[in-house]
């Protein structure tokens, strides 16, 4: 059985009955007999319904829709309120005519006629008895007809087989009611107290789920028990539908799990949002499925991608794992899986882009050059690992751009400087929550190539924690032999790092693990002479200054003995930053006088430099005279380049005893120990009284003594200071020195070669001692850095003495 419904000549629907209209009973037996002898009009305005058949007896509520059913009903409802009603032939008719319409229809009374608040008219209407359209008299504005009443044979009184099929009848349309969901459970109460029995035949073919075309058969059938067979056997089929429908339900619901409860969810919430304009989940997947098409990925990856994405489609959105899943693949699709950028081989261009960027530089130039050169032979060799060290300003890392540029390759780059935790290089577990992937794999997404110049800067400031050691996470990285397969946790498979091209940079060779150490290539940046820091300012660092500035050439110009006077009088250090600030100060100072309208000299001078920067701060750091017996230049290699430092020694009456000072190290004042006993062991040889000894306490300081000192290089250095000291001679003029010392007076050789000797050319020293085996190192430095320098080669303490000791004595000698 159907639920009730309104029947438009359009459509049936039950909306919009007035809660306040009056309740409209049942019809009784008495009723019944009433309606059936009532006359039938001749004539009829005919109401064409579109889908349903109007039963005796049965009250239904109709909405019109079309003008000429309003017209009629309105018509109707002023005059007589009767009206004829039939069913169509065909539902989707507009504009029915006599032949669109059945012929066989129900005598209708407008009971109550409502005028609803969206502009429609609904109508309830109540059949009275049968009727058949016997000729039509007019169509417009609507169809009237003469109309002849239809007989309805009716059973005899008493007949038990008319009672049993009534009663199955009941029984059938109760358990219709229990069963269906659809149809409330008040309808049970109506069809027990229906009383008539050809009411309720009618009753229940009105409401029985059929086809108009069923139910205008239902209607046609003249006998009565002919009629309540159709319908009780319509009302079994229906049942049985009913059962097997819940049937069916009950198993499926009983299948019916956890996820297919969450799949339908997730439906409707896809719909959801769609309908506020977000991307469903679908779609997001089928994205990926397209990303990753266009992949150049191995099978193996490839296979991995899929089954990973099929993983995502199973789950819920609304889990935790489910964004994680998303970040997964997303790192897949983005990763740039066997896509390299083509290397461009052009070795004369190659060795503008350096020159043009870095001047002096050559060894590391020279060494990108040969790289490649045999690439360009190969075309398949593995990128080297270069580690660039030196001191602080030389333009290590500044120098990874232009390898990349003259390769043509993406340039990114990873600063290590602190460092702590493993998992910044290896990625964490993605189980984690916030997990995220190794800063290597992130920079090679960035990068958008799988072969990009990889700078790895400051690779001596990496450090270890309760978290891991990250050196040793950097041994795979760093491996020619390994990174082809290198594992990130949160990639979970391995990716080839074999064609990157890392270059490294330090400060400190001996901060970096021994086994990381020797997995790199090591090229010294040393640092730059007076000369090349002039010429990188006149190249570089002054137009530089003067672009970021707002200004051009136009508006200040440096000259080379002033860039000179900035080098040595406000700098002291191998690389070039410091000389870059005083160069920003010049360039500020120009700015603020074009800014104010403020007269300047565009050309600077000597007197321009000081009146911007000051007096002069570094000129301790040059030579000192010679008239002082005990003082000697000493050569020092420190964190941020060469430096020059002085050994003082004095003599004070006492009983021999020795003491340091100057912030010394452990090693440094063994040296000065060892040079001591030294000179007491061939005190006769140098002419000294050993009686000296016993009278006198010695004193050994290292100016700068807020500054750390350690290492064995001022060896010779402590020597010579207190050999002059015991004998009040002077040094050499313009003389440094460096060197390690032993007990049986050999000189041992030093590191930092190039470092010192830079800072010697800044000091104006003339002449350097060294120890031979030291020789080696000066060949490899550039002819130009060794230009107005002069070497002493030693290998014994003795040849130290000879060299730098002179026979002259010292102003206001001591006599001892």
């Amino acid at each position: 059985m159907e639920d009730s419904k309104f029947s438009n000549f359009d459509n049936m629907s039950l909306q919009g009955i007035d809660q306040d209209s009056e309740l409209i009973p049942l019809l009784t037996a008495e009723d019944e007999e009433q309606m059936n002898s009532e006359e039938l009009p001749e004539t009829l305005p005919i109401l064409p319904l579109r889908n349903t058949v109007l039963f005796p007896g049965v009250v239904i509520p109709i909405t019109a829709g079309r003008d000429k059913s309003i017209q009629l009903i309105k018509d109707a409802n002023n005059g007589s309120k009767v009206i004829g009603v039939v069913s169509q032939k065909d539902e989707e008719t507009e504009n029915p005519d006599i032949k669109d319409i059945n012929t066989l229809g129900t005598v209708a009374r407008i009971l109550r006629v409502l005028q609803m608040p969206d502009g429609n008219t609904t109508v309830i209407i109540q059949g009275k008895k049968r009727f058949e359209i016997a000729e039509v008299l007019t169509k417009k504005p609507y169809i009237t007809a003469t109309v002849r009443e239809t007989d309805e044979i009716r059973p005899d009184k008493g007949s038990s087989e008319f009672l049993a099929i009534i009663d199955s009848i009941k029984d059938l349309a109760l358990r219709i009611i229990r069963d269906n969901p659809n149809i409330p459970s008040e309808a049970s109460f109506a069809i027990k107290n229906i009383q008539s029995d050809s009411f309720l035949i009618n009753f229940v073919s009105s409401n029985l789920n059929l086809p108009v075309k069923e139910k205008q058969e239902l209607l046609e059938i003249g006998n009565l028990q002919d009629r309540a067979l159709a319908t009780l056997k319509y009302m079994n089929i229906e049942l049985q539908k009913l059962e097997l429908k819940n049937d069916i339900q009950s198993k499926v619901r009983s299948d019916l799990d956890q996820q297919q409860r969450e799949y339908f969810l997730h439906q409707q919430m896809k719909t959801i949002q769609e309908e506020l304009g977000g991307v469903s989940y679908d779609e997001e997947l089928e994205e990926m499925r397209e990303r990753a098409k266009k992949k150049k990925w191995g099978k193996k990856v490839k296979e991995h991608f899929e089954k990973e994405l099929a993983k995502m489609q199973r789950m819920n959105p609304q889990v935790a794992e489910y964004s994680i899943q998303r970040n997964y693949l997303d790192l897949l699709l983005d990763l740039p899986w066997n896509k390299f950028s083509k290397d461009k081989f052009d070795l004369k261009r190659a060795e503008r882009i350096l020159n043009r960027d870095h001047y002096g530089l050559e060894d590391v130039k020279r060494r990108i050059i040969e790289y490649l050169a045999v690439l360009k032979l190969r075309n398949d060799m593995k990128s080297p690992i270069l580690c660039l060290y030196g001191p602080p300003g030389v333009g290590k890392t500044s120098l990874g751009k232009s390898i990349a540029e003259a390769l043509g390759r993406k340039y990114v780059r990873m600063s290590l400087g602190g460092l702590r935790d493993e998992a910044e290089i290896r990625g964490h577990r993605k189980t984690y929550i916030g997990a995220m992937p190794g800063r290597i794999v992130q920079n090679l997404k960035k990068a958008g190539t799988s072969n990009p110049v990889f700078i790895l800067d400051e690779i001596d400031k990496l450090s270890n924690s309760h978290q891991g050691d990250p050196s040793s996470a950097m041994l795979e990285v760093l491996d020619p032999e390994q990174n082809n397969d290198f594992y990130d946790n949160f990639l979970e498979m391995g990716y080839d790092l074999s064609k990157v091209m890392f270059v490294a940079t330090a400060n400190n060779l001996g901060n970096i693990q021994p086994a990381l150490r020797d997995r790199m290539e090591i090229i010294n940046v040393s640092g730059y002479t007076i000369e090349e820091k002039v010429e990188i300012a006149k190249r570089h660092l002054l137009p530089k200054q003067l672009e970021e500035h707002g200004l051009n050439s136009t508006h200040l110009k440096i000259g080379k003995p002033q860039l000179d006077k900035i080098v040595e009088g406000y700098t002291r250090e191998s690389g070039v930053r410091s000389l870059e600030k005083q160069i920003a100060k010049m360039v500020r100072y120009a700015a603020k006088s074009i800014a104010t309208e403020e007269q300047y000299n565009v050309k600077i001078s000597n007197t321009d430099v000081e009146e911007v920067l000051g007096a002069p701060k570094m000129e301790r750091s040059k030579y000192e005279n010679n008239e002082v017996a005990g003082v000697v230049t000493g050569l020092a290699w420190t964190s941020v380049g060469g430096d020059i430092l002085f050994i003082e020694s004095i003599l004070s009456q006492g009983k021999g005893n020795l003491s340091i000072t100057g912030n010394l190290g452990k090693v440094m004042k063994e040296s000065a120990t060892i040079a001591m006993e030294y000179i007491k062991s061939n005190a006769q040889r140098f002419g000294i009284d050993p009686s000296i000894f016993e009278k006198y306490n010695v004193h050994i300081h290292v100016p700068e003594g807020a500054t750390p000192k350690d290492g064995p290089s001022a060896g010779i250095t402590m020597l010579t200071s207190l050999v002059s000291l015991f004998t009040q001679k002077r040094i050499k003029k313009s003389l440094a020195m460096t060197g390690e010392i032993t007990l049986r007076g050999k000189v041992l050789p030093v590191g930092g070669i190039k470092e010192k000797i830079l800072a010697a050319k800044r000091a104006r020293i003339k002449e350097i001692i060294l120890c031979a085996e030291n020789e080696r190192d000066i060949k490899e430095i550039k002819e130009s850095y060794l230009k107005g320098l002069k070497f002493h080669y030693v290998t014994e303490m003795s040849e130290v003495i000879d060299i730098a000791i002179t026979n002259q004595k010292v102003k206001n000698a001591k006599k001892l």
